[in-house]
C-alpha cells in the first residue's frame, strides 16, 4: 500500500508525535518505504534537560519495558485510536531529570519530554502515546531514554485492519398487537376462598399466522408465560385470588415475533370477610445459661389475635418444668419467663428449651437451644501495699534510704497473674508474671533519692490478668538516721 501525500509531507517537516499519529498508518503499512527523514531538532527545554542529565556525577540505572498497544492486532471499523504504553524504571539517589522520546516505525522521532525525579531507590514512570489511524497499517513504536543514561526499549509492534461495517437486514415478521381487560374491574366480597376474584382476558392479533410468545405482568411483576399459534386472533388469560384488599393493573407483553405491550387493565378488590378466628402464638424465645451454679433460664413472647385465655408450659429437654396462663381481653402480647433452674447430668452439657401455648381452639410452640455450663474462670484480688523495711546503706552515698514493699495476691483458683508496679505514677520495671493458687506475697523495692536524706512518694501494684484490679495508692516515707554524735 502506498503512503499518502499528507504523511510524506508530515515526515519532511519533522512532525511531532501527535501529527505522526495520522501519518504512521500510511508509512508503516508499506514495507517498500525505506526512506527515513531526519529528526526535527530537539526543543530548547529538551536540550537543557540533556545537559543537566549529562553533568550528573553518577548516572542512575535505567530500564524500559517493551511498549504495548491498547489494541495489538485490531480489526474493525476505522478511524481507530491506538495507545502505546511503556514503563521506565530509574534507580534514583537524590535528584535527577528523566528525558525521553518516542521512536516511530517510519524512522521519525517524537518530541523530547522531561520529568524531574527525586528520592532514593527505584522510581517507575509510565509513559504513553496516542495514535490515530484511518486505514490499514502495520508498524512499531519504541521508547528512547536520553538522560540520565541512554537506553532504548525493544520495539512494540501493532497492526490495524479497517473493515467496513456489515449491515444485516432482518426479515420483517408479522405485525402483532394485544389488548386486555379485567372482569370484574371492581370486586367487593369475601376473600377467604381460593377461587379467582378477578379474571384478566387478552386478545392477541396477528397480520399473518405465527407462533406468538407472551407473558403476563401483574403490578410490574411477571406472573405467567405462554406460547400459542395465532392464525388471526386468539384469547389468552389468567386470574387472581387476593386475600386482602388491593388495587393494581395487569398487562400482556408480546415477546416474539417483535416486542409489543398491551394496554393496562386496572382492577380494585375490597375484601368484606367475617372476623377471623382468634389465634395464639409463641415467639422470640431467648435462653440464657448462668455458669454461676450451672443454671438455665429463658423468656419468650405469648400473643393472641383476640380475646382468649392462653395456657403455656415450659419444657427442658422434653420434660415439663413450669406452666402458667395469660388472659387477653382484646388480643395483644405478653412476656413470660422461665426462672433459672439448676442443671445436672447430661443437661449441663447443653440442650433445648420449648414453650408450648394453647387457647381459643389453636396452639403453637417454639424451641431454642441453650449453651452448656462452663466452670467460672479464676479471679484475682490484691491487698494494699505495705512498707516492710528500709535500706540505710544508701545513706552513705548521700542518698535517701532504699525502701522495700509487699502486697498479697489472692486467686479463686490456679491461674497466671500478670502485674506491674507504679512508683510516683510511673511504671517501675516491666511486666511481671507469677503462678498463683490461693494467696501469694509479692515484693518490690525502690532506691534512695539522690542528694537527699529522705525517700518518699507513693506506690501501687496493678494487676492486668486474669482480671484488672489494683492495690490502690500507698504513700511512703523513709529518712536516713542521724549520724552518731562524736565526743
Amino acid at each position: 500500500m502506498k503512503s499518502s501525500p499528507l504523511a510524506r509531507k508530515a515526515v519532511a517537516f519533522g512532525a511531532s508525535a501527535t501529527v505522526l499519529a495520522g501519518m504512521v498508518a500510511a508509512l508503516v503499512a508499506s514495507p517498500a518505504q525505506a526512506a527515513t527523514p531526519a529528526a526535527a531538532p530537539a526543543p530548547a527545554a529538551g536540550k537543557a534537560a540533556l545537559a543537566a542529565a549529562a553533568t550528573a556525577s553518577k548516572s542512575p540505572k535505567v530500564s524500559i519495558s517493551t511498549p504495548k498497544a491498547s489494541t495489538g492486532n485490531y480489526e474493525g471499523s476505522c478511524p481507530v485510536n491506538v495507545t502505546m504504553t511503556s514503563k521506565i524504571k530509574v534507580t534514583v539517589s537524590g535528584k535527577t531529570t528523566l528525558a525521553y522520546r518516542w521512536l516511530h516505525g517510519d524512522g521519525s522521532k517524537g518530541k523530547i519530554k522531561t520529568i524531574r525525579l527525586k528520592g532514593h531507590g527505584a522510581k517507575y514512570v509510565k509513559v504513553s502515546e496516542k495514535l490515530k489511524f484511518e486505514e490499514d497499517v502495520k508498524g512499531w513504536e519504541a521508547v528512547q531514554v536520553l538522560g540520565p543514561r541512554k537506553a532504548t526499549s525493544k520495539k512494540g509492534y501493532f497492526s490495524v485492519g479497517c473493515q467496513k461495517p456489515i449491515v444485516i437486514e432482518e426479515e420483517q415478521g408479522p405485525e402483532v398487537s394485544a389488548r386486555v381487560w379485567a372482569s370484574p374491574s371492581n370486586y367487593v366480597g369475601t376473600c377467604a376462598t381460593s377461587s379467582d376474584k378477578v379474571d384478566f382476558t387478552g386478545v392477541i392479533r396477528v397480520s399473518d399466522p405465527a407462533w406468538v410468545r407472551y407473558r403476563w405482568v401483574l403490578n410490574g411483576r411477571v406472573v405467567d408465560y405462554g406460547r400459542a399459534k395465532v392464525y388471526d386472533t386468539k384469547r389468552v388469560g389468567f386470574g387472581i385470588s387476593p386475600r386482602e384488599s388491593q388495587r393494581g393493573y395487569a398487562q400482556l407483553e408480546i415477546l416474539g415475533p417483535g416486542r409489543e405491550s398491551s394496554n393496562r387493565a386496572y382492577y380494585k378488590v375490597l375484601c368484606e370477610d367475617e372476623t377471623p378466628a382468634t389465634r395464639v402464638s409463641a415467639t422470640n424465645l431467648v435462653t440464657a445459661t448462668n455458669n454461676d451454679g450451672c443454671k438455665v433460664g429463658a423468656h419468650a413472647t405469648v400473643s393472641s389475635t383476640g380475646r382468649a385465655r392462653v395456657e403455656y408450659t415450659w419444657w427442658v429437654n422434653g420434660k415439663a418444668v413450669d406452666s402458667g396462663s395469660a388472659y387477653f381481653s382484646n388480643g395483644g402480647s405478653r412476656t413470660v419467663t422461665l426462672d433459672d433452674r439448676v442443671l445436672s447430668g447430661d443437661a449441663a452439657n447443653g440442650g433445648k428449651i420449648t414453650l408450648t401455648v394453647s387457647g381459643a381452639g389453636s396452639h403453637d410452640s417454639i424451641t431454642q437451644s441453650y449453651a452448656a455450663c462452663q466452670a467460672p474462670k479464676p479471679t484475682v484480688s490484691v491487698s494494699a501495699v505495705s512498707q516492710t523495711g528500709q535500706r540505710n546503706d544508701m545513706c552513705a552515698d548521700k542518698r535517701g534510704p532504699g525502701v522495700d514493699f509487699k502486697a498479697t495476691l489472692t486467686s479463686t483458683g490456679p491461674t497466671t497473674v500478670k502485674y506491674y508496679w507504679l512508683v510516683n505514677g510511673q511504671k517501675d520495671g516491666g511486666d511481671l508474671s507469677r503462678e498463683v493458687n490461693g494467696s501469694l506475697d509479692v515484693t518490690w523495692g525502690v532506691g534512695g533519692t539522690h542528694s537527699a536524706t529522705e525517700t518518699k512518694g507513693n506506690i501501687e501494684l496493678v494487676v492486668v490478668s486474669p482480671n484488672s484490679v489494683t492495690s490502690g495508692n500507698a504513700a511512703f516515707s523513709a529518712v536516713c538516721p542521724k549520724p552518731a554524735a562524736t565526743s
